[in-house]
């Protein structure tokens, strides 16, 4: 049976350190996924491909942000109830979650399928790439079934501090894209609907290998048949509680999300070149950013036992922990891509001037690179105190009351430079930052077991 870890005892930094590295283990693998589709595409394709790739994949990733922000419920609520000792209601959250997320993959799978070429449409892709594009979010959208069921499994895995499994299945799961990939573009020569067949086949492959993993371990608490049927008395609260908890994560990461599509669709209008430059720029900040992105999951589960065993104090010195190391990892990431942006952007094109493109975004990103140490510790640390209604609220300002807005006026400028549209993303993090500073003063205010960050 697997074990649940227990994060109320203990250093805090060692324990932290060693479940928030298979998390960052498994998002970077989850993060070459679109990475090897937009690589085999820029070796074998043209930059129409590598355009329709990266259009279609930012909107699949936005579609899968809101998913995982959603299952975040799932994590803090489960995270919490080990916490409390509850382990028939930890079963209890399972079953909400499955009837839940089983009616979510539904509703989003048909209506992506519905809207998949007005959204590309709306994304402004270019002409030149508009019917790979199309075909590219099509396939992803049919196979959005796996998306949804790979968050929900990896929701619970790290929900009772188990996050190695995940990280086995997405390691295997992200060999069979590769093979994928090479096999449909690389032999079969079909383009970015190819590299969407892989990147679903390899998506199932990863809920497949996690399912068979809860039914040979099992779960570290009791799971009836009962907490599936709808009319178990505690299915309905429990699924409004996952909700509550969930639903702002999402819907901040949905509509941060849409900032930056906004910000894609104002560079699709400058031309094939800045598209598909911004694409690969876009590819490798997904690996740029997996430290603290990592940091922010793990504190959720982290800091949600702790604030479910009633040791805030705890919970504090995790997200302080949490901010030192994703800085000091950061340092080296900012680095590379302020200063190495060409470098890193000729792994994905052999198109010199789309590297160019790339590795002038790039430089903007590196400087948000060291703020979101803070910003992602601190979110993650909110997650877990189930202040889930306050993370939207920052991820809203930051997203249409600075990114947008500058990131417009930057295009407005003459001559346009993708290093000034890319700098609406630090000064949005910078705004965030202090909002979040701020309510963590308030608080620690209001609850005086709170010690000083």
């Amino acid at each position: 049976m697997t074990k649940s870890s227990d994060f109320t005892k203990g250093k805090i930094l060692p324990a932290l350190v060693r479940f928030a590295l298979p998390v960052l283990a498994a998002l970077c693998l989850q993060a070459m996924y679109g990475a090897v589709d937009l690589l085999v595409v820029g070796r074998f394709g043209s930059a129409a491909g590598v355009s329709a790739v990266s259009t279609g994949s930012q909107l699949m990733q936005t579609v899968t942000m809101v998913v995982t922000g959603l299952a975040m419920g799932t994590t803090v609520l489960l995270s919490q109830m080990l916490g409390e000792g509850k382990q028939e209601e930890a079963g209890d959250v399972i079953g909400a979650a499955v009837v839940l997320f089983g009616a979510v993959a539904l509703g989003v799978t048909a209506l992506l399928l519905a809207l998949v070429r007005p959204l590309c449409l709306l994304m402004r892709a270019p002409a030149e790439a508009l019917e790979d594009t199309v075909a590219y979010a099509a396939i992803c959208s049919g196979g959005m079934i796996f998306i949804v069921a790979y968050n929900l499994l990896g929701s619970v895995f790290r929900g009772i501090g188990d996050s190695k499994t995940p990280l086995f299945t997405v390691l295997i799961a992200c060999a069979v894209n590769i093979a994928g990939d090479l096999f449909f573009v690389a032999v079969l020569h079909m383009g970015a609907a190819g590299a969407a067949a892989a990147t679903v086949l390899a998506q199932g492959v990863s809920v497949a290998l996690c399912l068979a993993a809860v039914r040979r371990r099992g779960l570290p608490f009791p799971v009836k048949r009962g907490s599936f049927s709808l009319r178990s008395p505690r299915l309905l609260p429990l699924v409004r509680r996952t909700v509550r908890l969930g639903a702002p994560i999402a819907l901040q990461d949905l509509l941060v999300s849409i900032s930056f599509l906004v910000i894609l669709a104002i560079v699709n209008s400058l031309g094939v070149v800045p598209s598909a430059g911004v694409g690969v720029a876009e590819k490798l900040c997904a690996f740029i950013m997996l430290i603290p992105s990592a940091c922010m999951q793990s504190l959720s589960a982290f800091v949600g036992q702790n604030v479910g065993a009633k040791r805030q104090d705890r919970a504090v010195r995790a997200m302080v922990c949490g901010m030192a190391a994703s800085f000091a990892l950061g340092c080296a990431a900012a680095w590379l891509a302020f200063f190495h942006g060409t470098a890193l952007a000729g792994i994905f094109t052999r198109d010199a001037q789309v590297a160019a493109a790339a590795a002038d975004y790039l430089r903007a990103y590196a400087i948000d690179t060291l703020l979101v140490s803070f910003l992602f510790c601190f979110c993650g640390y909110f997650n877990g105190c189930g202040k889930t209604g306050f993370v939207m609220a920052q991820g809203i300002i930051g997203a249409f009351g600075v990114r947008i807005p500058v990131s417009w006026l930057m295009r407005a400028r003459r001559p346009v430079s993708l290093f000034a549209i890319g700098l609406a993303t630090p000064c949005s993090t910078v705004v965030q930052i202090a909002l979040c500073a701020g309510y963590f003063a308030y608080l620690r205010r209001k609850d005086a077991r709170l010690p000083a960050a």
